[in-house]
């Protein structure tokens, strides 16, 4: 069977101008903003002129489903249609659309399959509330006390944003799903980097998910005259931070693997004056790779290399670790299933880790999960220049509709 790309680029183009900003031309759809929600009820009307049933839950999981003919567990797709502030089109509502197509055309076909299929847009799997709340809701991985403390970094409670659309916070309780009423769960997504672009493949097959951390690091010397503290004389936190981003390449590939990553996105030194040595630098500090294992090594080697800066600058060095997310493996059954039907399709395919965390991740401590990649021109993600080109959008949305009647039937 083929998907209907003429009805998956109308979705696209007409979800990306809900929260879409003239200026920038980004997106801003962050979850459970006016945007947001709007992007929900597009979506509800979407789903009903499809002619198919439509459900929202206590999370504000908005889902619907092709009925099995017999009982058991289901294969669930999903994706999300948040997005971070100025995003593009694709990150997330790829995932949505394609699910609800091959939803439409199986519909359409009449097939009739042994499997219930279900699609889900989970909510805030941008993580603007600290987690992926949607996900995590359905996985039993919420309780009351992350409702009453959960905010983003306005401090903006996420239970005065439930209740500012009319949703009771702990309803979101009651979106917890049997673990046995989910067989697998399938995800497509924009690949976010440049590999499969720079292959020219048009799909790429995800064995594993990456786990991660991040830290907030900071390093305390003692501010001084820049003029008047000899070289020798002083505590200069910034030179802590200079000596570990050195040391970063080092660390990896003693305690690495091929797929870690490691990671100062954002730095700030103080006081911040141009004439003043930094008594204090506080940053931030994200490592990844797909093994448990390795993670482990290498958060043991990233303390031991501060520690030793901070001994050998006379700095005191300080940590917090702001989160952690173990990886995941995805089902050797559903890769195999995802590699013979990208054969039949004649599609060049290539198995290849998600540097990226992705709802999946969440889904894969509960049930198997699998997941494809489509990809990215120029590996670029979170901004208005993503984009994927229609043809492989195209390929990876015949792979998913045809491995889910493999799979249903």
């Amino acid at each position: 069977m083929q998907v209907n790309l003429q009805r998956i680029k109308s979705d696209i183009l007409a979800l990306a101008e809900i929260g879409r900003n003239q200026t920038d031309h980004g997106i801003y759809r962050m979850a459970f903003t006016d945007a947001d929600m709007e992007g929900k009820r597009w979506l509800k009307s979407q789903i009903e002129d499809a002619g198919l049933p439509y459900r929202i839950d206590g999370a504000a999981n908005v889902s619907t489903k092709i009925q099995g003919t017999e009982d058991g567990p289901e294969i669930m797709v999903g994706s999300h249609i948040d997005t971070v502030p100025c995003a593009g089109a694709l990150d997330g509502t790829l995932g949505v659309i394609v699910g609800l197509e091959c939803l439409r055309c199986i519909s359409d076909a009449k097939i009739s399959l042994k499997r219930t299929i279900e699609l889900v847009a989970f909510s805030d799997e941008e993580g603007r509330f600290g987690g992926m709340f949607g996900s995590q809701s359905i996985c039993g991985e919420i309780n009351p006390e992350m409702l009453a403390t959960m905010t983003d970094m306005n401090g903006v409670k996420l239970e005065d944003e439930l209740r500012r659309h009319g949703l009771d916070p702990l309803d979101a309780l009651d979106a917890a799903r049997d673990p046995h009423s989910i067989g697998e769960y399938l995800e497509l997504h924009i690949e976010q980097g440049p590999v499969l672009d720079r292959m020219g493949k048009s799909v790429g097959i995800v064995d594993e998910i990456t786990g991660l951390f991040t830290w907030s690091v900071r390093f305390k010397g003692e501010a001084n005259h820049a003029g008047t503290t000899p070289m020798e004389m002083r505590n200069d936190a910034f030179m802590g931070l200079a000596d570990f981003a050195h040391e970063i390449p080092r660390i990896l590939d003693e305690n690495g693997s091929d797929r870690s990553r490691a990671t100062i996105g954002k730095a700030q030194i103080l006081p911040g004056a141009t004439n003043t040595v930094p008594g204090l630098v506080e940053f931030s500090l994200d490592v990844r790779d797909t093994s448990d294992q390795v993670l482990e090594e290498l958060a043991t080697a990233f303390r031991k290399a501060l520690s030793a800066i901070a001994r050998r600058r006379s700095l005191i060095f300080e940590f917090q670790q702001k989160s952690f997310i173990a990886p995941v493996h995805c089902s050797k059954t559903m890769i195999e299933s995802l590699q013979r039907q990208s054969d039949v399709l004649g599609l060049e395919s290539n198995l290849m880790p998600s540097g990226a965390a992705h709802d999946a991740q969440i889904m894969g401590r509960m049930v198997p999960v699998g997941m494809i990649f489509v990809p990215s021109k120029g590996g670029q993600s979170h901004s208005p220049s993503e984009w994927t080109a229609w043809t492989d959008i195209e390929a990876g949305a015949n792979l998913m509709l045809n491995t889910l009647i493999q799979l249903a039937s």
